[in-house]
């Protein structure tokens, strides 16, 4: 198979998305953020990329559980800054915007409280389950003209964004599949943490690639959900081996998440196939990918092509500089509202719950 090796800034060079476009240093004052919440998986990650970032100043933190408040005093990603009461950081002088970064059972409480409050704000993943409730502050923050972004974490993906590029130029066709998957190995501790969740590991994990096939297909006219519980003698209820299909007019995805495959993070991967080509990106966190194209476009040849990324992918920079463009007015959102609704629908049918 023919290979061609390339940097990400010559084979995205077209690409106008943000993670490509957003990173360089600004001379413009810094947008006031703080952070509610420390409990969710990534908090650590987004705090680093908003104090590493240079349209952001953290001015403080709010944690309401004592336990997991006095753990984050001592964690290094939180050194110096001051932590405070929620209402005290939703009344902060100057304050733009607001992270929330609790565990995703909490998340919509406090992205509520933010969004009455008046900040834009960036809530993880995924949106609580109670649909009804975030189609609610949805509304809301719309009538204020204020954003809300999601925390998946692939949005920004280079590789991503040049499979997108490829189906807004038609060169990928009309897409007909995609086929997604998400796993990894999670421990003992772990699996109970997530089997509090009954969306098990597609609410916690499947969740990120359901955004990529939304962003692709759009939202399904249905969604099949094949949930199991797999690894024998687990002292858990874990659903924990996830499959869910979904249906389009002319179109089929599959999006699987398991939490019991060996060395998962190298699997995880993404395919979109075209009447024009097909989009191959394995692994998602360390991107590489394969595309073959029905006939040659600009620097892509005919046929089968690997295109590398480099440097590596970083996680959650890519959103950090799309938020501040938002918030500043320079841009309108690439995610509104109407894909977060879709995307949340989707997740929670793909975990066989309610959204109603």
């Amino acid at each position: 198979m023919p290979t061609r090796r390339t940097l990400l800034k010559a084979s995205a060079a077209a690409v106008t998305f943000p993670a490509l476009t957003g990173l360089a240093q600004t001379s413009k004052e810094k947008i006031k953020i703080a952070q509610i919440g420390t409990g969710h998986p990534h908090a650590g990650g987004k705090m680093n990329s908003y104090r590493n970032s240079p349209d952001f100043e953290v001015v403080c933190v709010a944690e309401p559980d004592p336990a997991m408040r006095a753990a984050a005093e001592e964690n290094s990603v939180y050194k110096e800054l001051p932590f405070v009461s929620v209402e005290n950081l939703l009344n902060t002088p100057g304050l733009k915007a607001v992270a929330i970064e609790t565990e995703p059972k909490n998340l919509l409480k406090y992205a509520e409280k933010a969004i009455a409050a008046g900040f834009h704000i960036h809530v993880d993943k995924p949106a609580g389950q109670n649909f009804p409730h975030f189609k609610k502050i949805a509304d809301e923050a719309n009538a204020k003209e204020l954003t809300i972004q999601l925390g998946y974490m692939y949005r920004y993906n280079p590789a991503v964004l040049l499979m997108r590029d490829f189906l807004q130029k038609g060169w990928l066709g009309d897409p007909f599949e995609v086929h997604t998957t998400m796993s990894k190995v999670l421990e003992a501790e772990s699996r109970k943490w997530v089997a509090d969740y009954p969306g098990g590991i597609m609410f916690e994990l499947g969740c990120h690639v359901i955004d990529l096939v939304i962003g692709v297909l759009g939202a399904p006219d249905k969604v099949t959900a094949f949930p199991r519980h797999s690894l024998v003698g687990a002292n858990d209820n874990l659903l924990d081996n996830m499959l869910s299909v979904f249906e389009y007019p002319r179109a089929t995805a599959t999006v699987r998440s398991a939490a019991l495959e060996v060395d998962g993070f190298a699997r995880r991967h993404l395919t979109v196939a075209g009447t024009g080509g097909t989009c191959h990106i394995q692994p998602l966190d360390r991107p590489s990918m394969q595309v073959t194209f029905s006939e040659a476009h600009g620097d892509y040849k005919k046929g089968y092509q690997t295109i590398e990324f480099n440097p590596p992918y970083e996680r959650y920079v890519g959103d950090a500089a799309d938020f501040a463009k938002i918030i500043r007015g320079e841009k309108k959102s690439d995610f509104p509202i109407e894909h977060e609704l879709a995307v949340q629908k989707a997740v929670l049918l793909a975990c066989g719950l309610a959204v109603t």
